[in-house]
């Protein structure tokens, strides 16, 4: 077990003991993760979670999974701090509008390009093709489609 957070000699309660006010025991499953210079990190946790289910939590994991269980609980409760109804649900929402938005954009700029590569090659004929600039965008949205959820 790591001792970060912790003096050598007098155990130095870790940021989750000093916050239940608990005397922190050689062998507290949060010492390791939530280390005495880092206060706020429990804190989010505890508000979103509850020391309760966080120590049930870190329980029933291998020791070699608590670290990344905790970075993603630390993860989602500052989350659902800055946005309490939709949490990191939200954040992955708004990536994903913009990746469609940016995925709009690349096809259209694609499309242009194309287009202007015809008008190049043939500047009498390029008027006269069929179609349109739809038909374009989706000849040019190479790699995925455009108008996917």
């Amino acid at each position: 077990m790591k001792d970060s957070g912790r003096k050598q000699g007098a155990l130095s309660p870790c940021a989750a003991c000093k916050l239940l006010r608990r005397r922190c025991a050689q062998d507290c499953v949060f010492a390791p993760y939530f280390p005495a210079d880092e206060p706020q990190k429990f804190a989010s946790v505890h508000k979103v979670f509850g020391a309760s289910n966080v120590n049930k939590m870190l329980q029933e994991l291998p020791e070699h999974q608590r670290s990344d269980a905790v970075s993603s609980m630390v993860y989602e409760a500052n989350a659902r701090v800055r946005d309490p109804v939709y949490g990191c649900v939200g954040a992955i929402s708004s990536l994903q509008q913009q990746i469609d938005s940016l995925q709009t954009q690349l096809a259209l700029a694609q499309a242009e390009v194309v287009h202007m590569r015809m008008r190049q090659y043939s500047p009498s004929s390029a008027n006269n093709l069929p179609g349109n600039s739809m038909d374009m965008v989706d000849q040019a949205n190479i790699g995925g489609s455009l108008w996917s959820c």
